[in-house]
């Protein structure tokens, strides 16, 4: 069963419970799914993703204008997403990949950055956010 599918079975489920904003939640990243298989994306994670880091900087700018509601309602959709999303990586499991890459792309030193990236992210597969190994991949570069 693809996740579209899976979304689709949870919409209907949704629907039936009559539950309001979950059903408007489900909706949205079913539209999403649909329009990037329509463009030919097939990588549903990083739909996923993108569309939980909206739902999260929009909840920290309603919480910066004061609108703590909104935020509320922002965060459950993007802890809703979140649970279509695979788990996380671990530290270990993480640090493992990224000195994996280090010794695949040869990387001694910051300058090597881009190289080593290149390597670590298809291995990464959309389990850690990139920011996170980017991060990791500088301290373990530094020594």
């Amino acid at each position: 069963m693809t996740l579209v599918d899976t979304v689709k079975q949870d919409l209907a489920t949704a629907m039936k419970a009559r539950e309001k904003d979950r059903v408007a939640a489900l909706r949205l990243v079913l539209s999403e799914l649909q329009k990037a298989a329509k463009e030919g994306n097939d990588d549903e994670v990083a739909v996923l993703r993108r569309e939980r880091k909206r739902r999260l900087e929009s909840a920290e700018a309603f919480r910066g204008g004061g609108r703590p509601d909104l935020a509320e309602g922002e965060e459950a959709e993007a802890n809703l997403i979140q649970g279509y999303l695979p788990a996380e990586l671990s530290d270990d499991e993480l640090r493992t990949i990224v000195r994996s890459a280090i010794a695949e792309a040869g990387g001694e030193s910051p300058k090597d950055m881009g190289k080593v990236m290149k390597a670590a992210m298809p291995a990464v597969a959309g389990r850690a956010d990139g920011k996170r190994v980017s991060k990791l991949v500088q301290e373990e570069l530094r020594g």
